[in-house]
């Protein structure tokens, strides 16, 4: 996607001292991703207008505004803490939305950032969203400013310097995870290289629920590639079993 400078880099230091280096979105890229999911929306709302109004008549239309107005609140909120800071359309683009150190997007920061769209839309155009991404060197707008969020690239190109080898196989969670446990995850991935084998599967043996049949250091290290993004490489190498 063009129009983000190249050198446009946002550098954290974990508490470990491991360094990551996330390359923002820029205007482009979050302008395409926001038109599939405006579509993906208008799309739902047309079909359930279509099925409550013949049906319910006026109290159908009571119930399409109210369906309009979670699904307008509630639709980014929903998928950028529960599926990994991707709405569909950010998905389609290969962008996700993370805390400004790295971590995953918890609800409180998604929450805030979404309900400031009303003042990143002034004055009716997402003007203000686009001069305050243009000042800022992270493409923020106002609602990343107050959430303390950062939307950046993933794949290839864009995917954190986590740490985490590029020949690890992603495998999820056996079970959804709080966002406490995936920063645990990710923690120790990002660590594991820095440490002795022998310590390192020492702290991997205290994740009890996540074991499985493989090393506790594995399974963790391949856990927190899935949950930095690396999930269509998950899905091939569940194609191909």
């Amino acid at each position: 996607m063009g129009g983000e400078p190249l050198d446009a880099v946002h550098r954290v230091e974990t508490p470990e001292g491991v360094r990551l280096a996330l390359r923002p979105a820029g205007p482009v890229a979050r302008a395409l991703a926001w038109s599939i999911d405006f579509s993906v929306r208008g799309f739902a709302y047309a079909a359930l207008a279509l099925i409550l109004l013949p049906l319910l008549g006026v109290l159908g239309v009571a119930f399409w505004v109210l369906c309009l107005f979670l699904g307008e609140w509630g639709y980014p909120v929903f998928f950028e803490v529960l599926r990994g800071g991707q709405t569909p359309g950010k998905q389609a683009v290969g962008i996700r939305v993370v805390n400004d150190d790295g971590t995953p997007v918890g609800w409180s920061s998604s929450i805030l950032r979404n309900l400031l769209l009303a003042a990143d839309l002034l004055p009716g155009t997402y003007l203000a969203a686009l001069v305050s991404m243009l000042a800022s060197r992270d493409f923020r707008r106002l609602g990343d400013l107050a959430a303390g969020t950062l939307v950046v690239h993933v794949g290839a190109a864009g995917a954190p310097e986590s740490g985490v080898p590029d020949d690890v196989v992603p495998q999820p969670p056996p079970f959804a995870l709080e966002v406490d446990e995936q920063r645990a995850v990710i923690s120790y991935a990002l660590r594991a290289a820095l440490l002795s084998p022998e310590r390192a599967e020492e702290l991997a043996a205290l994740a009890t629920p996540l074991h499985g049949r493989e090393p506790a250091r594995e399974r963790l290290v391949r856990i927190a590639a899935w949950l930095l993004g690396r999930r269509a490489e998950a899905a091939r190498a569940e194609a191909m079993r």
